[in-house]
């Protein structure tokens, strides 16, 4: 065993969600480690798409215009009934929204994640051990937690002592157990088979996401790339992916979509099985220990949220934790991640599990409710905000998120991200701290302490779209937090500026161990 050394930051697991929250603390200067069991990315394609809002944290990671060049926007949903007419569909922008991405963009996860993984090695604060085995989480007496591991290329075994554990670890995580975290079941369990074919023949179909509801075969075709289709299908029982290993036996299920093209043309990458659930950890924490992504839950596919779950699990927390670490924020902030982001989570699920039931309900007389329901669909808030205009719910009252009864309100959602005056996207302008946005010209006061507490103040222009998003939310000025969700808005700015929090700062560097 090695000498223990210690860094302030373990983030188990170098998926999406553990990459992005490595990349995210190494740029507020904090040093963490990060260690998996994969010796590169892993090669399975499983998450495929993501929307405008994770876009625009993907952009916070500085990978943008990579991310673009390996993505394709897409025109967003359809229903179709089992003879493949159309029953209800929810378009997407492929312009850039107000967060200033497309609102859909469908991805081939192993090229994103090799995307990512190189950002990463770019950060000085950040460092990815991959070929390991976690096995044991325990907490010293100082409160610091030991992370034991062991190299599978030699077998040796090390301990890291760190200030904070993320447990990444996805559905069966390691971390989960040791904090005795239980999965909730939310009563939705169904095998899907998972079809990937390569092509350079176009399709020559709708550049959007169709989802088959039939409860005899339900499923999905989408576009993911250039040259990629996915298609998933549910599992009638008794069934394996193993009766679907040859384009052969594929052929009666995705014939809607390739009967025009020779079946030499079409190259059969992958088939594989995946047990779709709806999931929720009953706690996200124990002490200095975290859940994100997989490893909180678990997200049926339907509305494509489930790797952005992970992605919105990392902002939220990554900035909190950096202000901790660096002295700048009172370590209870820490309490509003999971009380954040687990209503958040359970929405979206609960909003996965309406278009999985949707197209799933059995029999003739679910085709009938389908008929009549479906169409209407975009008259229900929640389905029709997310599903057409991509927006997901605020985030519920706390410490950070400051609610009043103003309709409308705007504190809990995501600030508009405009081009602005200098050309750039707000987001570049407004930095990795806390922001106020403006339309009234703050005090010589107000912007010292502004100045005072490492905040950036943007004064939004007569007219401009900052302007008219702040009229609309009833408020003169907002508090920005460095996920950029609205902490606070109002129109007395001196109550506004006296709630500003500090911004992150400093850095958080690891004590090496002595050779």
């Amino acid at each position: 065993m090695t000498a223990v050394s210690h860094v302030p930051v373990v983030v188990i697991g170098a998926g999406p969600t553990g990459v992005t929250a490595a990349t995210l603390l190494a740029q507020f200067g904090v040093d963490c480690l990060v260690l998996d069991r994969w010796a590169q990315v892993y090669p399975q394609p499983r998450a495929v798409h993501l929307d405008d809002e994770i876009f625009r944290i993907v952009a916070r990671l500085g990978i943008a215009d990579e991310f673009a060049a390996i993505s394709r926007p897409t025109l967003g949903l359809r229903l179709l009934d089992r003879s493949m007419h159309t029953l209800a569909e929810f378009r997407r922008d492929t312009a850039l929204s107000r967060n200033g991405f497309p609102q859909a963009n469908m991805f081939d996860q192993p090229e994103f994640e090799a995307v990512l993984r190189t950002n990463l090695a770019r950060q000085s604060h950040a460092e990815l051990r991959g070929d390991v085995e976690v096995t044991d989480l325990a907490a010293d007496a100082r409160g610091r937690v030991c992370v034991t591991y062991a190299d599978r290329t030699d077998g040796s075994e090390h301990i890291i002592e760190a200030d904070y554990v993320l447990g990444c670890d996805g559905a069966n995580s390691i971390v989960r157990s040791r904090i005795d975290s239980r999965m909730e079941d939310l009563g939705f369990e169904q095998r899907w088979l998972v079809v990937d074919v390569a092509t350079a023949t176009d399709l020559a179909h709708w550049e959007g996401v169709d989802q088959v509801c039939d409860p005899d075969r339900a499923g999905t075709y989408m576009r993911i790339g250039e040259t990629r289709y996915r298609w998933e299908f549910q599992l009638l029982a008794g069934e394996t992916a193993a009766d679907f290993a040859t384009l052969d036996a594929l052929g009666p299920l995705i014939r809607p979509w390739v009967d025009h093209v020779s079946r030499a043309d079409l190259e059969l990458v992958r088939v594989t099985e995946y047990t779709f659930r709806a999931q929720l950890a009953d706690r996200w924490r124990r002490g200095r220990i975290f859940l994100l992504g997989d490893a909180a839950h678990l997200t049926p596919p339907f509305i494509g949220q489930g790797m952005g779950a992970g992605l919105r699990d990392a902002m939220n927390l990554a900035w909190k934790l950096a202000g901790v670490l660096t002295g700048t924020l009172p370590s209870d902030v820490l309490e509003t991640y999971e009380q954040e982001r687990k209503p958040h989570a359970r929405h979206m699920i609960r909003l996965a599990l309406a278009v999985g039931r949707a197209m799933t309900a059995g029999g003739e007389f679910g085709n009938l409710i389908r008929r009549m329901v479906v169409p209407r669909l975009h008259w229900l808030p929640g389905l029709s905000t997310n599903l057409v205009d991509s927006e997901t719910p605020a985030l519920h009252r706390t410490a950070l998120v400051c609610k009043t009864r103003v309709p409308r309100q705007l504190a809990g959602r995501l600030c508009p991200n405009p081009l602005v005056v200098s050309g750039a996207r707000l987001d570049t302008e407004l930095g990795n701290g806390f922001a106020v946005i403006t339309r009234t010209a703050p005090s010589a006061a107000e912007r010292a302490v502004a100045d005072e507490r490492g905040a950036v103040v943007h004064l939004a222009a007569p007219g401009s779209e900052l302007a008219s998003w702040l009229c609309r939310g009833r408020a003169d000025a907002a508090i920005i937090r460095p996920d950029r969700t609205v902490m606070r808005a109002g129109r007395d700015l001196a109550t506004l500026f006296d709630a500003l929090p500090r911004s992150c700062g400093g850095t958080v560097r690891k004590v090496k161990a002595p050779q």
